[in-house]
């Protein structure tokens, strides 16, 4: 860093971090400026290198004076740390030493979604958000998301794109699995807790990590169920008149000290609110968040609205969309790169320098808040220690067993827990921990029981390699065939189900096959194995109603929780082992809860 640079304000600590970032401010050209306020997808590794739904190098979007980052994929925790070394070291020779802000959305459970979550990759390995809410506990919520602070600290990331606090209320929704569930009251407990965990504390300081809530006002009340990511699921509609519940989560975590939120893609449609996305609605950005809600942290797009996603603007321009974003009170645009429209439109009075001054500071505030200014490096050695280290794993893979829910356990040779040498027959298991426990043959016709994993149905759409394949949407309807197949194999031995429920499936028609049927939200094969065999146990709680038929969901209101008729199994429905050997019975446990 230039000598000079040690001796400006701004990089003294004894001085308030408002009185840091004024300094700063008035020393930063509108180029400056107008890189704070983009926030685009980075590669992790080679600084001259693209990659998928990455366009541009890391190389290309530091020329621009972009700082913040949101990066996808990584072998490893050293690669991550070392990049983030290599970043914060290279904007380190700007005169202003302005530090980079790396982001991530969920990277710690089990979806593989570059629009959505990543799989965990070298880091701990815990249950969906789905799962945390089935065992509805705050302290594990907590200490959930220390783990995750400590291991995104350890490589640079200080800024996560989750919690995502929207209300689970269609079933057919492809972003169902990143949310806590169907209740708003469980969300919002939980939702705070997430938050307290990630950030230290109500504030944010040098050993957080910021946490950006979303999708505001709540992006679960989606027509058809389809999502926003694409045209055909742009509107978000309240026939039940429950705008005010999907906000009960925000509330929560606003009063909690959560430092950034994101709106959706979506348009509220038969609302007092203008029709168009919330990106742009100057109502529910500046009007309810803002003043209203009484919000005065970073306010950051959903990925692509000026670009790829301007429900509700299409007919604008570039630059009306983005001026449009600006007077609805948005502060930085995420996965967009066209700084350079921004510095344009303020060099010829479209928008004032002082609009940008005011974003700029939420943005700078929160780099001196978090410690950046000071030290943006990390310890690379350190991190391999740290990220995925065996007791974090331990705690994930138990986590992964409690929230599983135990929906059927019929008496006979499927009872669970099962005893040990029995002859098995399995399907999409492949850890050697199945031999180890009990004798595997290789037809159903052989066997004593029969294990069957699972997954949710979905609809396959979009064309290979496009981000729409990697979302799980449409019907809940296991296909015919699959549940042909299930009936063959149940015709030569009681059959043990295990699904994975990144959405509420029609479960109904396996639930009469199988003798005995779990539920899962992320958990690996060594962790059913060892919940089939006793040494586990499922603990968890349906964290949203179980529809009977699509009928009955295509029926429901898209904005109203537990709101299709005859669930097949419903909110808070959960069986427990029973103590001691198995004897063929098991203990209910079970509540309801209303709507929040």
């Amino acid at each position: 860093m230039p000598e000079s640079t040690l001796t400006y304000p701004y990089r003294d600590p004894s001085l308030s971090i408002a009185q840091r970032v004024e300094d700063l401010l008035q020393r930063m050209t509108v180029e400056d400026k107008a890189g704070l306020m983009f926030q685009p997808i980075a590669h992790v590794g080679d600084l001259d290198a693209s990659a998928d739904f990455v366009p541009l190098t890391a190389r290309e979007l530091l020329t621009r004076r972009i700082n913040h980052f949101n990066i996808l994929w990584a072998t490893s925790a050293r690669q991550i740390a070392e990049w983030n070394n290599t970043i914060q070291s290279v904007l380190r020779v700007h005169p202003l030493g302005i530090p980079a802000t790396i982001s991530s959305d969920p990277r710690h459970a089990f979806s593989n979604n570059p629009g959505a979550a990543l799989m965990a990759g070298p880091f701990s390995q815990w249950p969906e958000p789905l799962g945390m809410a089935a065992i509805g506990k705050e302290d594990l919520v907590r200490r959930w998301a220390e783990v995750i602070r400590a291991e995104y600290v350890a490589v640079g990331i200080r800024a996560a794109l989750h919690p995502q606090i929207d209300l689970a209320t269609d079933p057919r929704w492809a972003r169902t699995s990143a949310t806590f569930g169907e209740n708003a009251e469980l969300a919002s407990r939980l939702g705070v807790a997430y938050i307290l965990g990630l950030q230290g504390g109500g504030e944010i300081g040098s050993s957080s990590v910021s946490a950006m809530a979303k999708h505001f006002p709540g992006g679960g009340a989606q027509k058809d169920g389809e999502d926003p990511h694409f045209a055909y699921g742009r509107e978000q509609i309240y026939p039940g008149g429950k705008f005010d519940l999907h906000l009960e989560p925000f509330r929560a975590v606003i009063d909690a000290g959560v430092s950034q939120i994101m709106p959706y893609y979506g348009m509220p449609v038969g609302t007092p609110f203008e029709e168009v996305a919330f990106g742009f609605n100057r109502g529910v950005i500046t009007g309810l968040l803002r003043d209203v809600l009484g919000f005065d942290g970073v306010v950051c797009t959903d990925w692509g609205i000026l670009s790829e996603r301007p429900w509700g603007v299409e007919h604008l321009s570039y630059d009306e969309r983005m001026i449009k974003a600006l007077d609805a009170g948005i502060d930085q645009f995420g996965g967009e790169t066209s700084n350079d429209v921004l510095v344009r439109l303020v060099r010829v009075g479209r928008v004032p320098e002082s609009r940008i001054d005011e974003s700029a500071r939420r943005l700078l505030r929160e780099k001196f808040q978090l410690g950046l200014f000071d030290n943006p490096f990390v310890d690379v050695e350190a991190a391999t220690i740290t990220v995925g280290a065996d007791a974090a794993r331990e705690e994930g893979r138990l986590a992964q067993a409690a929230a599983q829910v135990l929906l059927k356990n019929s008496i006979g040779a499927a009872n669970l827990p099962l005893r040990r040498g029995v002859r098995v027959y399995s399907e999409g298991i492949t850890d050697p921990l199945l031999s180890a426990r009990s004798t595997t043959v290789d037809s159903p016709e052989e066997a004593d029981v029969a294990i069957v994993r699972l997954v949710a149905p979905w609809e396959d759409r979009g064309e290979p390699g496009t981000l729409e394949t990697f979302f799980h949407a449409g019907s809940l309807d296991f296909p015919p065939q699959q549940i042909a197949h299930l009936e063959r194999i149940a015709a030569a031995a009681p059959l043990i189900v295990d699904v994975y429920l990144d959405r509420p499936a029609i479960l109904g028609p396996v639930a009469e096959i199988a003798s005995s049927l779990i539920a899962n939200f992320g958990s690996s094969d060594n962790v059913l194995i060892g919940t089939l065999f006793g040494e586990l146990a499922p603990e968890g709680q349906l964290p949203f109603d179980i529809p009977s038929s699509m009928d009955a969901v295509k029926k429901s209101r898209p904005d109203t929780p537990f709101d299709t008729v005859n669930p097949t199994f419903i909110y808070g429905f959960g069986l427990r082992y029973p103590s001691g050997v198995p004897d063929g019975s098991t203990e209910t446990l079970s509540h309801v809860q209303d709507e929040g």
